[in-house]
């Protein structure tokens, strides 16, 4: 099956004004770039993982997590949540990233639609084709080859349930077959592809292809929404380069 969304054009424009189109109908990875994982997290999993961020201020809209050995087993490709990546991406998937979102009454923020471009590593090492740089909460964070992001998945798990008023992501299902996307033109995008609010109950896991456009709204009925969000990828890094890892 081929993507959702092909070749933009005026009328296809013309005929996509709904900006916020819901879809009702599963996705599937292979088509889509996303997919719905319904309770793939067992009662004793997630309180695991709850655990193992109990020590973790409770106020932050996004924390940048560099060491969850707590969980390091159901991370691997053998593991709970693991072996979802190992499926799409093959048994060397490792989780290089971790990211605890938190949205909130106290926390509520909204974040326009986008691809995620950068991937976290332990150090800046110059290296042909790897840029521009940036530090993001005192970590270093590098633009790869886009070949890289191509090959790597996104998980989120929930902690908590995600509904429509409790600012679901959203995201435009078939964009990531586009490479990388203009900022000029990520509207036309997501207007052509339609998007889709992913909804989700305490213990799902919502797995997409890194380079997806993604969105979130505020939510409208702010509860606590915990997101913990890994970047998995199954490749190295070329000469000394490190993933920073988790």
């Amino acid at each position: 099956m081929g993507p959702p969304c092909g070749k933009i054009t005026a009328p296809a424009l013309r005929t996509a004004r709904l900006a916020r189109l819901v879809d009702a109908m599963p996705l599937l990875f292979a088509r889509d770039g996303a997919q719905h994982i319904p309770a793939a997290l067992d009662p004793a999993t997630l309180t695991t993982i709850e655990t193992a961020l109990a020590a973790l201020p409770a106020d932050r809209a996004g924390q940048r997590l560099s060491d969850l050995s707590a969980i390091a087993a159901i991370l691997s490709p053998t593991g709970a949540i693991g072996r979802h990546a190992a499926t799409r991406i093959g048994t060397q998937a490792r989780a290089v990233r971790a990211i605890l979102f938190d949205k909130s009454a106290a926390t509520n923020w909204s974040l326009g639609w986008h691809q995620d471009r950068t991937i976290a590593v332990r150090a800046r090492i110059d290296t042909p084709g790897f840029g521009p740089w940036t530090i993001k909460a005192g970590i270093h964070h590098v633009a790869p080859p886009p070949a890289l992001l191509d090959a790597m998945v996104t998980l989120r798990l929930h902690i908590d349930p995600v509904d429509a008023d409790n600012a679901p992501l959203l995201i435009a299902p078939g964009s990531h077959h586009h490479g990388r996307i203009a900022e000029a033109d990520i509207a036309a995008h997501v207007a052509r592809c339609g998007t889709h609010a992913c909804l989700a109950a305490r213990g799902d896991i919502w797995i997409y292809a890194t380079p997806i456009l993604h969105a979130s709204d505020a939510a409208t009925n702010p509860r606590h929404r915990r997101v913990l969000q890994l970047d998995y990828s199954a490749n190295t890094l070329p000469g000394a380069l490190e993933w920073l890892g988790v």
